[in-house]
């Protein structure tokens, strides 16, 4: 008679969040997607740091790489984290497999990839021994710093809004992300990046482009801890439906992806914050007075 008991217990400490067996639930698939996550954003820092040996050793090169292809590289892992992270959490809610735990590591995960990495990735391209600016050496670090720490700020206060026994109004039931994600913001820094190595290909000198790296990052640093909203794209899955001239439009943007994804994927970065921002703008302030505003139907 003890086994259906045990049971009951199980199913009951299942409805309990924070029951302390449920919130330390491991879950096999979406874990390792958010483990994946982890492993991208530290070898996207090795890269960093092999950029800058290749930049300091005498041939121009660490582990027959130049900087430029090392730093390359440490843009696709930040793509290749922002993959996974994107899995983990559409596993986590197919599934019905949504944890604490889970919570918390897919945070301490986008800290590295979508926050140290971009970081050291800013950093060392601008502070180059070779081809970085003497005054950027000097503020350089506070400005990583800056956005390294609205973006763990930013990670807090989505564990905070998202806990599941916050009591949540319904103006507050909106899908859209408060403030710029992470992987967004990262993705966008990224993406410059890519962008300004294409550029310098005909030169072989980052320096005339390097100084809009540092403006960009203080931006999606102020953004990512704001209160604009962004669509978070929670929404959509296998059974959701479009209008025929929606899907020819996804297509042709896929189409210039792939064939100018230097170009491309800064462009969609930049038109997802501007987006934004737009809509921020746009969105009817609420009236002085307590009295709700004059909607058409009552004039």
């Amino acid at each position: 008679m003890t086994a259906p008991r045990r049971s009951d217990d199980d199913l009951s400490s299942r409805e309990d969040p924070y029951n302390v067996t449920q919130a330390s639930r491991i879950y096999f698939l979406p874990n390792l997607m958010t483990a994946g996550n982890l492993f991208c954003g530290f070898m996207a820092i090795v890269e960093c740091i092999q950029a800058r040996l290749a930049e300091s050793s005498l041939t121009g090169e660490y582990l027959n790489a130049t900087n430029a292809e090392h730093y390359k590289y440490a843009v696709w892992f930040i793509f290749g984290a922002a993959a996974f992270d994107m899995l983990d959490g559409r596993l986590a809610r197919m599934g019905g497999r949504e944890s604490l735990f889970g919570a918390e590591f897919d945070s301490l995960a986008d800290v590295i990839s979508f926050g140290m990495a971009p970081t050291l990735l800013m950093f060392y391209l601008i502070v180059s021994p070779t081809q970085g600016i003497l005054w950027f050496r000097y503020i350089g670090w506070f400005i990583g710093f800056i956005y390294l720490l609205c973006a763990a700020i930013r990670l807090a206060r989505f564990n905070v809004i998202t806990n599941p026994l916050l009591h949540r109004g319904k103006k507050e039931s909106s899908k859209d992300f408060v403030g710029l994600p992470v992987p967004a913001a990262a993705a966008t820094v990224a993406s410059l990046v890519l962008f300004l190595l294409q550029l310098a290909e005909a030169d072989r000198s980052l320096k005339s482009w390097a100084l809009a790296l540092p403006f960009l990052m203080l931006l999606v640093a102020v953004l990512m801890v704001s209160t604009v909203r962004y669509p978070s794209g929670k929404n959509i899955d296998m059974q959701t439906k479009t209008q025929l001239r929606s899907f020819v439009f996804i297509l042709v943007v896929v189409a210039v992806v792939v064939f100018y994804k230097e170009v491309a994927v800064f462009g969609i970065c930049l038109a997802y914050i501007f987006f934004g921002l737009f809509r921020q703008w746009r969105r009817p302030k609420p009236p002085l007075s307590g009295r709700p505003p004059v909607t058409p139907n009552e004039v």
